[in-house]
């Protein structure tokens, strides 16, 4: 399947042109325009080229990083089940975190419980060391 670039450079001025920062905290999933990406990253769905995130750590009110969610059934040790997520099965994929700039946070979607958030850190953690 092609992707569409073009169509998401489109998107993607008028979130940069966004200037209202969202107030966020870690452990909090967002809607984030994650848009169109290269080879294997994980791209954003939709006419808007969003998907649900994890935000992992925040840096300040302009940065974070955060893991994508996605509702695949892929049993691997870098996919971790969260629940339910806007009423569907969601799995965090800690393989593609990334530091994103927080204009592409629209809509806070939950919470997720300190216990599942403390074993997604220390995966993390194991994950690099």
């Amino acid at each position: 399947m092609l992707k569409d670039f073009d169509e998401w450079n489109k998107v993607k001025k008028n979130v940069n042109a966004y200037n209202n920062r969202r107030y966020y905290k870690a452990r909090e999933i967002w809607w984030c325009k994650l848009g169109i990406n290269i080879g294997f990253e994980q791209d954003g769905t939709g006419k808007e080229f969003d998907r649900p995130v994890l935000v992992i750590k925040r840096f300040n009110k302009d940065i974070s990083i955060v893991a994508p969610l996605t509702t695949s059934n892929k049993n691997n040790k870098y996919y971790i089940s969260i629940g339910k997520i806007g009423g569907k099965n969601a799995k965090v994929i800690i393989s593609q975190i990334k530091l994103i700039d927080t204009k592409r946070f629209y809509k806070r979607e939950a919470i997720l419980d300190k216990e599942t958030f403390n074993l997604i850190k220390k995966t993390i953690r194991n994950m690099f060391w």
